[in-house]
């Protein structure tokens, strides 16, 4: 589902974000991708989702290499992504189901047919009573799992998601987790950045980046 073949990215001469990195996820794997602030995590993650593309080497996802991929066909990959980010980007101006709904309509769906997936994804993350929410209602880990719902109301074919704990409680984390592989369960394929020790502990594969380059793919 994804590859990286010997793939660098160098923003200016004295600031290289990877340096030859290389690895495979496998459809329907569920992996971590672990390392400090700075080791190049945020920066694999968007070239999946062609926001970066590599100064050197090959990134394939789902057969189409990204560096070859044409800006008019970058939204076509995009709705096979669910992206999720630590900053939820919620828009405060309409409630939890409109949040959810929007990816969907902006793609031609009715919005009967919005509607009721995007009360399922809600559903899926323990959020559905909460539909008619404002978002600044909602607890940093609720916002959180409505951002995991409006990535997957398209149901993407892969999950992308960037330290989505991050300054959430352990309790809040957990279900944010528990969202997360529930949907790694019925075979979407999975790749989450992480700090949380505990988190990764517990994970069966974990690739390791320091200073951009890849230390362990276990």
């Amino acid at each position: 589902m994804i590859e990286f073949r010997n793939v660098s990215k160098q923003y200016s001469p004295d600031a290289m974000a990877l340096r030859d990195v290389s690895f495979t996820v496998e459809k329907g794997e569920l992996v971590f991708l672990a390392g400090p602030s700075g080791a190049g995590k945020s920066t694999l993650l968007k070239m999946i989702a062609a926001m970066e593309r590599p100064s050197a080497g090959q990134v394939i996802v789902n057969g189409q290499d990204i560096a070859k991929i044409k800006s008019s066909a970058v939204p076509f990959l995009r709705r096979n992504l669910g992206l999720i980010f630590q900053q939820q980007r919620l828009l405060t101006d309409r409630n939890i189901l409109a949040n959810v709904m929007m990816p969907l309509l902006v793609t031609g769906a009715s919005r009967h047919q919005a509607e009721q997936r995007a009360r399922a994804a809600l559903d899926k993350v323990g959020l559905l009573d909460r539909a008619d929410s404002q978002p600044l209602a909602l607890s940093g880990g609720e916002q959180q799992r409505v951002s995991i719902a409006r990535a997957i109301v398209n149901r993407p074919q892969v999950i992308l998601a960037d330290e989505p704990t991050a300054n959430l409680d352990r309790a809040s984390a957990n279900k944010v987790l528990d969202a997360l592989k529930a949907f790694h369960s019925v075979g979407v394929t999975c790749l989450i950045s992480s700090h949380d020790e505990q988190m990764l502990d517990a994970a069966a594969r974990v690739i390791h980046l320091k200073h951009g380059q890849l230390e362990v793919a276990a």
